[in-house]
């Protein structure tokens, strides 16, 4: 095989690694709207349901994000971990349930969850 030809395959390689590869982030509220922190054991819950589903998943936990937003002219404030899930293909329809559902759950009137593709090294 030439150079040249050994260098498309690795291109072609290279690309095939990449296509389709989604990081999927959801930043998850420690605490319900009144600053009262959720059950340890409703947290671990989904941590596994999105383990089990894909196969793992990272938790930044250690040191919570703070968030904060305006609802007119009244701040609000809250701690988040983000849980990240990495996946060949985003199913719009499943996570869009799954968020309406932790929205219920946890009493959020939104929850943030977000995808961005992915270029493996």
């Amino acid at each position: 095989m030439s150079e040249r030809e050994e260098r498309f395959r690795e291109r072609i390689a290279a690309y095939a690694r990449w296509i389709g590869m989604e990081l999927v982030q959801i930043l998850l509220p420690l605490a319900d709207n009144d600053g009262r922190p959720f059950p340890e054991a409703l947290l671990r819950r989904i941590q596994q349901e999105l383990a089990d589903r894909f196969g793992g998943l990272t938790a930044y936990e250690r040191s919570p994000a703070k968030g904060v937003w305006m609802e007119g002219d009244r701040s609000h404030r809250d701690e988040v971990v983000i849980l990240k899930v990495m996946t060949d293909a985003v199913n719009d329809s499943w996570w869009r349930r799954f968020r309406e559902r932790l929205e219920r759950d946890l009493q959020q009137k939104e929850l943030v969850i977000r995808a961005l593709p992915v270029r493996r090294l």
